[in-house]
C-alpha cells in the first residue's frame, strides 16, 4: 500500500509540474511582441505588434498591428492572431475600422473582445475567433473611455471595463449588470483610459491597475505614480497591493494567488516583468526590458 501511495503522491506531483510547465506568457518588447515560458525562459519574437495576449490553451497569440495612416492622424490598427505551431498571422481585416487595439480572449477561447474606433468615438468589439461574426457591444450611458481595457468576466458572457468614473460589469450586449463608482472604491486613486483590469481564476476578485494622487514622485517620470489594487466582490471592498514606493502596473492573474506585473525601479531606463504575491512582498523578475503581459490559463 505503501508503494501505490508513494506512486501516486509521484505521478500527482510530476503532473502537476507538467502542468505547470505548460503555462506561457505574451509580452511586449520594443516593437514587437514575444512570448516564453511562465519562468521567462525560451522566449520567442512572434511578430511585429503591440497588446499581446495569449489565448488560454496556448496555441494564438492576439494582438494589434502598429502601421502608419496615409489618410488620418494617428496609427493604423488591426487585430492579428498568431497560429503559435504554424506561425502563421491573419489579420482580421473585415472588422469595419482602421483603429483597433488590445484584444482579449474570452476564457473558452472562442471569442475575442478590443477596443474599435468607429464613428469618431471608441466602441467595444467583440468577433469570434475565426474573424466572423463581428459586433459593436454599445450603451449609450457609458462613455467611450470605458473600452480602452476591458477583461472578460469567468462566466465568458460578460465584460468588466471602467469609464474613468465608474467600474462596470456589463453583458454581451451593452446591458449594465452592476456599476460601482471608482470615487468609493479608490479613495487615494484615480484610473485613465489605459488603466488595464485582470479578473481571478476563480472570479472572485479583480486586479485593478490605478494612478495615485499625489504620493511618491520620481525624476524622469511622466505623470503619476501606477499602483496596483485587488477589488473584492464579495465585499466590494479594494485594498492597495503593491508598496508606497513602487511604480507597478499592467497587472495580469496568474493564479488566485498569484499575478504578473510590469515594474520599473527607480534609476531604470525601462520596465521589467515580474510575478507577485499579493502580500506584495519579494517580487521576483521573470523577463527584462518587457511590459503588458498576459497568461494562459493554470
Amino acid at each position: 500500500m505503501k508503494r501505490v501511495a508513494i506512486c501516486i503522491s509521484l505521478f500527482l506531483t510530476v503532473a502537476g509540474l507538467a502542468s505547470g510547465a505548460q503555462q506561457k506568457i505574451a509580452f511586449e518588447r520594443g516593437e514587437n511582441v514575444w512570448i516564453a515560458n511562465l519562468d521567462g525562459s525560451d522566449a520567442k519574437k512572434i511578430a511585429a505588434g503591440s497588446l499581446p495576449n495569449i489565448s488560454p490553451d496556448a496555441t494564438r497569440l492576439a494582438f494589434n498591428t502598429n502601421e502608419d495612416s496615409k489618410t488620418r492622424p494617428g496609427p493604423e490598427r488591426h487585430i492579428a492572431i498568431t497560429d503559435l505551431a504554424s506561425g502563421k498571422v491573419t489579420v482580421l481585416k473585415d472588422i469595419p475600422s482602421d483603429n483597433c487595439f488590445g484584444p482579449v480572449w474570452s476564457p473558452d477561447g472562442n471569442k475575442i473582445a478590443f477596443s474599435i474606433m468607429a464613428e469618431k468615438e471608441w466602441h467595444l468589439g467583440i468577433v469570434n475567433a475565426d474573424g466572423s461574426g463581428f459586433r459593436f457591444v454599445k450603451n449609450a450611458g457609458l462613455k467611450s473611455e470605458a473600452f480602452g481595457a476591458p477583461t472578460w468576466a469567468r462566466d465568458g458572457k460578460s465584460i468588466f471595463c471602467h469609464d474613468l468614473d465608474n467600474l462596470y460589469h456589463i453583458d454581451l450586449d451593452g446591458n449594465v449588470l452592476k456599476k460601482w463608482a471608482l470615487s468609493k472604491l479608490l479613495t487615494e486613486a484615480g484610473m485613465s483610459g489605459n488603466d488595464r483590469l485582470s479578473v481571478s481564476p476563480d472570479g472572485k476578485t479583480l486586479l485593478m491597475n490605478v494612478d495615485l494622487v499625489a504620493e511618491h514622485e520620481r525624476k524622469n517620470w511622466d505623470g503619476p505614480q501606477p499602483a496596483v489594487y485587488v477589488f473584492d466582490f464579495d465585499t466590494e471592498k479594494t485594498s492597495r497591493v503593491t508598496a508606497k514606493d513602487d511604480f507597478v502596473w499592467d497587472p495580469y492573474w496568474v493564479t488566485n494567488d498569484e499575478f504578473l506585473c510590469v515594474i520599473q525601479k527607480e534609476h531604470e531606463n525601462e520596465p521589467s516583468l515580474y510575478r507577485m504575491s499579493l502580500d506584495g512582498k519579494n517580487p521576483k523578475v521573470i523577463v527584462k526590458r518587457a511590459r503588458t503581459p498576459s497568461v494562459t490559463a493554470p
